[in-house]
């Protein structure tokens, strides 16, 4: 009786929980709502489905219990019966599949106005490009993909040349407009997915997968990875916004196009030398550092991080934390690049810079370091010389007393929290994998050995 009463409990509370909950689909902002009216035939199949089953259960408990000197009844087959079951079932599993099947034929079946944009996943990243003014999009392979060449676009195809690049994972998209997705994966499995618009669909590396949508409301809408692609997928995050035709327009004019990334990749150190004589004050000569005035070593860093950087200053994204002091000054000194060439120039100066190894700040222990670091690994590489497809910056013979701040920074919410600080925002999620002090100085204890 005690399980009968259980099933009937558990039965009530399930209905009232799935009536009563306020945990449901986020408001609908784009034009599949037929993607939820499908799910819903689904909740009442399988509800009632559920609440008939459990309670037949119960009653069948209840009226076939063992009561003293009553025989069970042994009946192998009831044809009848098989019937009815098989019949209800097929009724029920056709009310679920047709809907779903008459949506998802629509859902792949692109109007012929809808404007294209294509999507590039990678561990553990969004990035975009727009067709230019020709409405179409270059050619691209995956054996083009470089540091200078993030998209893997064909330099040689004329029609890729004033495609629009967007190398951030926020993506603008026009108000009432149909769009086509075109969806790539640089590595892994990836899934690109939107709550709020009712979409998803898989990326699988060597194929172009697609499907549409409308937005139908201005707004920021999450974008998430919902297929596991690594370490860091619960931190692949990116951002939808949503604009009227203006302001979509303003922002997308401002974007670069493939033939500009080509020609801003290169920088001149002869003309960053001159613009690095204000960093020597604080960061040395040789760009070995200065504790003293909380400057870091950057020579041995990654050119494309050190860019990175200094237009995240630039541009208030790094620095607006009023607890980080230090990021606060950057301000100021990276403003005085006048414009990305300046900032490639500097670093490009930078990269010239001999390898000094910096003194060690930071004591642990490094043989516990060494398995606190197998995650880390996944993104900075086995032996921390950073890897630019996870966008992860050198770590091993860089200055261990600045790591262990901004590890701090990380776990504390002080770095990260920016809007546009994508990175930061994953990189927070990761911090706290060290749990205290002594985990970071354990683990940069063991970098210092690589």
């Amino acid at each position: 009786m005690l399980i009968a009463i259980a099933l009937i409990v558990l039965v009530v509370a399930t209905v009232l929980f799935h009536f009563l909950s306020p945990w449901y689909f986020t408001p609908i902002a784009s034009n599949w709502d037929t993607v939820d009216a499908t799910v819903d035939v689904t909740f009442w199949v399988t509800g009632v489905v559920f609440v008939a089953v459990n309670l037949f259960l119960a009653y069948c408990i209840i009226r076939y219990r063992h009561r003293k000197g009553n025989k069970a009844h042994y009946e192998p087959e009831n044809k009848k019966l098989e019937w009815w079951l098989t019949g209800i079932t097929s009724v029920g599993i056709a009310a679920m599949l047709a809907p779903g099947l008459s949506v998802w034929a629509k859902f792949v079946t692109v109007p012929e106005d809808a404007a294209a944009v294509e999507v590039l996943g990678q561990q553990w990243a969004w990035s975009y490009r727009f067709p230019g003014k020709d409405g179409e999009l270059g050619a691209s392979h995956a054996h083009l993909i470089s540091v200078d060449n993030p998209f893997g676009m064909d330099p040689n195809d004329p029609v890729g040349q004033d495609d629009v690049l967007v190398s951030n994972p926020q993506l603008h998209l026009p108000i009432d407009k149909p769009v086509k997705m075109l969806l790539r994966a640089k590595d892994v499995n990836h899934q690109f997915a939107v709550p709020q618009f009712r979409v998803k669909m898989d990326m699988v590396p060597g194929m172009v997968t697609h499907f549409w949508f409308t937005p139908t409301r201005t707004g920021e809408f999450d974008v998430l990875c919902e297929q596991l692609c690594g370490m860091a997928h619960f931190a692949m995050r990116g951002r939808v916004v949503v604009n009227t035709q203006e302001d979509f327009d303003k922002w997308l004019d401002a974007q670069p196009t493939f033939e500009q990334t080509l020609t801003a990749t290169k920088g001149d150190p002869v003309a960053g030398q001159a613009l690095f004589a204000t960093c020597t004050a604080c960061h040395g000569a040789k760009g070995e550092g200065n504790r003293e005035l909380n400057a870091p070593k950057l020579s041995g860093q990654a050119d494309w991080y050190l860019v990175r950087q200094l237009q995240s200053f630039k541009a208030g994204v790094r620095g607006s934390n009023d607890q980080d002091a230090p990021a606060k000054q950057m301000i100021p000194f990276a403003s005085m690049l006048a414009d990305d060439a300046a900032v490639r120039n500097v670093v490009a100066y930078i990269k010239t810079l001999p390898e000094v190894r910096p003194a060690a700040s930071v004591v642990g222990d490094p043989v516990r370091g060494k398995e606190l670091y197998e995650t880390c690994s996944a993104c900075h590489g086995d032996t921390a010389k950073g890897i630019w497809a996870t966008n992860a910056p050198r770590l091993s013979n860089m200055s261990d007393w600045y790591m262990a701040r901004q590890l701090q920074h990380f776990r504390d919410g002080i770095r990260g929290g920016h809007p546009q600080d994508f990175h930061g925002a994953q990189m927070r999620s990761m911090a706290k994998v060290l749990a205290d002090d002594q985990d970071v100085a354990d683990v940069l204890d063991y970098i210092r050995t690589l």
